[in-house]
């Protein structure tokens, strides 16, 4: 074979070395998390194989291959004089802190569904009819509740919220409040906590999502001032001075529909706040870690489930303000802007 660089092919090379290391090593924090091996570990501090394996009720063996890959990965540390394990501070906060802001083992229950599903998705690349949220495996779920929650913690109440125009004195005083596509309700929970005097209604199409949603009220203590209902974002009920709808605009087949559905459930001065996954318009300025991560999730997860309802527009995760905007004026909204962002999210406000 000629016309290669072969020091251009050991470089590519390397760097698929180091992406298969990745996926690998996924898989792993997995099973960690679902066996509660980064938990004992913080809780217990440094251990060996054997300590960890007893503390968790689980085999020894495995257990020592778990951890030797963990810390090739640098995932966890290793102590070669002593033999034992163990995660740093921060290392703590990013795989055994369930309400850290920083934790992200709920992300690689979110991507395990894109190997479950590829089979589906494959048939829906032939077909174009898509892949509805609903016929998912169900880890996506949960996994999409605990991939998002650590970024609402860390910023729905503490600064998106504030950064809406008098939204938060109409919510410290009572108001009611639609969160639309609220999936397992973490959002809607943790915004019924902070303004307890305000209503909260959570909307989503999917059954059994909504049932875990009420569960999870139950468990928070905030059933007094919260309700879920079963219903889509073109069809819920009710009149409201806050509706929100965090990540879920972009899966919408209609968006324009359901923002038009949105502008007559606001009272006369009420807020739409519109959470999406952060984007750049231009598709040469997305072409980075998080981008590659939100186009990935968005081919196997957000367009499928776009293209399998009514319309079917596709926006994807990746879409962009300009793009988001159209949808969002399509809809009878005439002030729009972002009022917040992260390097994961942007928040816009829109008013009729």
């Amino acid at each position: 074979m000629t016309g290669f660089n072969q020091e251009k092919l050991d470089s590519f090379l390397g760097k698929m070395v180091g992406d298969l290391g990745a996926i690998a090593t996924g898989a792993g924090v997995l099973l960690g998390d679902r066996l509660g091996l980064f938990k004992a570990m913080r809780e217990n501090g440094r251990c060996t194989a054997e300590a960890l394996a007893s503390r968790t009720g689980t085999q020894e063996r495995l257990v020592r291959e778990w951890l030797s890959g963990q810390a090739a990965a640098g995932y966890i540390e290793y102590d070669k004089d002593t033999d034992q394990f163990y995660l740093t501070p921060e290392q703590e906060l990013v795989f055994a802190d369930e309400e850290s802001p920083a934790f992200m083992a709920g992300a690689f229950e979110v991507l395990s569904t894109l190997w479950l599903d590829e089979e589906k998705v494959r048939h829906a690349f032939k077909s174009g009819k898509g892949v509805g949220w609903h016929e998912h495996s169900n880890c996506l779920f949960r996994g999409t509740e605990r991939f998002f929650r650590p970024g609402y913690n860390a910023n729905l109440v503490s600064s998106w919220l504030p950064a809406l125009d008098g939204v938060v004195e109409k919510l410290e005083q009572g108001a009611a409040v639609a969160d639309v596509g609220c999936g397992h309700g973490a959002s809607t929970i943790l915004m019924a906590k902070a303004f307890p005097k305000s209503r909260f209604t959570g909307f989503d199409y999917h059954g059994p999502s909504v049932e875990r949603a009420r569960e999870a009220a139950a468990e928070a203590g905030v059933s007094a001032n919260t309700t879920f209902e079963v219903a889509s974002a073109k069809s819920y009920s009710g009149r409201y001075d806050l509706v929100a709808f965090f990540d879920c605009l972009h899966d919408m087949g209609d968006p324009a529909g359901a923002a038009g559905h949105v502008r007559r459930s606001l009272k006369k001065d009420g807020t739409w706040m519109i959470v999406e996954p952060f984007a750049h318009d231009q598709l040469a300025d997305n072409l980075n870690p998080v981008g590659r991560v939100y186009y990935t999730a968005s081919t196997f997860v957000c367009t499928p489930a776009s293209l399998s309802q009514e319309v079917g527009l596709g926006l994807g995760a990746q879409a962009g303000e300009t793009r988001l905007r159209e949808v969002i004026k399509a809809g009878g909204f005439t002030r729009i802007r972002r009022a917040a962002e992260t390097p994961f999210n942007m928040v816009l406000e829109a008013r009729p």
